[in-house]
């Protein structure tokens, strides 16, 4: 699975499903999540609305609406917490793993992430960066069937340098 890295904005990406920061409920909220609720229109809070919520680390599909993807998948990330650091990024993991599982079920081939928890719920960015990369990396070498492309989208030139250093890590790793 080729791995991308692009500043941007998430509700625009023309890929088969974006992955939705979302909280718990998912009814919408600030950041990424509110973007893509305020995108994809009021269908999609509806459609959210029925679902129930979804635990932290899982996650959950559905229709894009007036997006370009034709999918969204909702994943609550961790609120970070140094004094459970193990436990954070487990769930961050989890954000990911879960993600692409959904996505690979669903036969998709390209999905689009944001920068799961590195907002309001303050996960250090080269942190989550990492975590993100190395699961990405991991579910390409052992489950993906379908996907062929994943992509970070990242909202600002501080988010893109930090996955930018961490890629760069990575590959250091890989060689």
């Amino acid at each position: 699975m080729k791995i991308l890295l692009e500043m941007g904005d998430i509700t625009r990406k023309h890929v088969d499903v974006i992955v939705n920061a979302a909280n718990k409920t998912l009814l919408g909220g600030g950041g990424v999540d509110g973007a893509i609720h305020r995108a994809a229109g009021p269908a999609l809070l509806a459609c959210c609305s029925a679902l129930g919520g979804c635990e932290t680390g899982e996650a959950k599909l559905t229709p894009g609406f007036n997006l370009p993807a034709s999918y969204v998948i909702h994943t609550p990330g961790p609120v970070y917490s140094a004094a459970q650091h193990a436990q954070s990024v487990k769930l961050l993991e989890n954000c990911y793993w879960n993600s692409l599982s959904l996505a690979d079920q669903a036969k998709c081939r390209t999905i689009a992430f944001p920068s799961i928890s590195t907002g309001a719920y303050h996960f250090p960015v080269v942190d989550a960066a990492r975590i993100a990369l190395r699961t990405l990396v991991r579910f390409g070498k052992e489950r993906a069937i379908n996907l062929q492309a994943a992509t970070m989208v990242l909202f600002d030139p501080e988010t893109y340098r930090a996955y930018q250093f961490a890629m760069k890590e990575l590959w250091d790793e890989l060689k």
